[in-house]
């Protein structure tokens, strides 16, 4: 692919653009079209495009821009308070979806270690699908977004610890420094974001407020600066970009900030997508279809039924426990980090590997056609449910 950049882009939004009209005009979910573009370009396809590494690194940008984003619209006195609700959610979700990935698992035929694996990969839902799918306006009850948002992010810690254990130390045993760091540079991340924010930044923007392409550069390069910083103390590049979202979300510029940076959020995601479909190695695809199937319909399946109960137990309301269960209600991309980890150390092959892609690819896609089809979203086919 090097030297020839300008083509692949060609490749991927010109097919992406026909493919998306060919869904609208169907009624289909755009991010099918982005999958199934990534699917026949990808070097599993007609190999038109046979090295996506290169497109994989940059559609991460996607997911950094996203949890920024979605941080521009958090206060944080309300976000805390719905953190401390959702602790107890996060948690017993988390190990009821291990349970079950571990049990399929053994079913499969995996052994011990693949099994815990498949465990890990089920516990978590994707940030892309719920927060996409999540309309921002002020149609949309306010409650919904605070407690997504909050189960994602204690998702994503969990998701850190699953990951020091499997990049540290030799066969996987867990790095206790690692981890300390991990924990001690989370509230200093955090002070040192509010600080920056109110004796700098919004300093800078006071000042040179006029310049509308400077507060752009300053938005952004705030946003990769965290994300960067987090990375380097074993946090994900994801909680540094919602922690730099969030730190200017009481600031009069937020929401022409978020405003102006969704065309390129929505210009990664679409990578982000591409590459997920590239990947799929559909050569392999028939010696796991069925067991994937089986997979993805378990998740589909229970993980709308255990937030609804739980969170009906702590007394939200029916309608917004089961909206929040199937927006939720599927594999996550945090779980392709960890297959993607898990196979370059050699403690999963090649057959529990594709298990977990294609199993979390059918959910991305059906669990999208359910939410678009049965909940407001922004993307929506219907006029009644599409809101911005």
């Amino acid at each position: 692919m090097e030297g020839q950049l300008f083509t692949v882009f060609f490749l991927i939004f010109t097919g992406a653009a026909v493919l998306a009209s060919v869904a609208l005009y169907t009624r289909q979910p755009l991010l099918v079209a982005y999958i199934a573009i990534g699917i026949a370009l990808g070097p599993f396809g007609f190999s038109i495009i046979d090295d996506v590494s290169a497109v994989t690194e940059m559609a991460e940008i996607g997911i950094v821009f996203l949890l920024f984003l979605l941080g521009l619209d958090m206060q944080p006195k309300s976000l805390l308070a719905v953190l401390r609700s959702a602790t107890s959610i996060a948690l017993v979700s988390s190990a009821l979806f291990a349970i079950l990935g571990f049990c399929l698992g053994l079913a499969f035929g995996f052994n011990v270690t693949e099994a815990a694996i498949i465990a890990m990969a089920t516990m978590f839902s994707s940030t892309i699908i719920g927060i996409k799918l999540l309309p921002t306006t002020v149609l949309h009850h306010k409650h919904t977004g605070e407690l997504m948002v909050a189960l994602l992010l204690l998702q994503d810690f969990i998701a850190i610890f699953c990951l020091l254990v499997l990049i540290s130390g030799d066969g996987g045993s867990l790095q206790l420094q690692n981890l300390a760091i991990a924990i001690v540079a989370l509230p200093l991340l955090i002070g040192l974001a509010w600080l920056a924010v109110r004796f700098v930044l919004l300093k800078l923007v006071a000042r040179f407020d006029r310049f509308h392409e400077y507060i752009f550069l300053l938005a952004i390069g705030w946003c990769l600066g965290l994300a960067e910083l987090a990375e380097h103390v074993y946090l994900s590049a994801e909680i540094g970009a919602f922690i730099a979202g969030i730190s200017l979300a009481t600031s009069p510029i937020s929401q022409y900030i978020a405003l102006n940076l969704k065309p390129l959020r929505d210009f990664f995601l679409v990578l982000f997508f591409f590459s997920l479909g590239a990947r799929l190695n559909i050569d392999l695809l028939p010696s796991i279809l069925v067991p994937a199937l089986v997979y993805a319909v378990a998740v589909l399946t229970l993980k709308p039924a255990v937030f609804f109960g739980l969170l009906k137990q702590q007394g939200e309301k029916p309608a917004l426990a089961w909206d929040i269960g199937f927006r939720l209600g599927q594999i996550s991309e945090f779980s392709l980090l960890i297959v993607f980890v898990a196979a370059g150390s050699g403690l999963i092959g090649d057959k529990a590997s594709l298990l977990i892609q294609a199993a979390a690819i059918l959910s991305f896609v059906i669990s999208s056609y359910i939410v678009i089809f049965n909940f407001p979203n922004p993307i929506a086919v219907s006029d009644k449910l599409r809101r911005d």
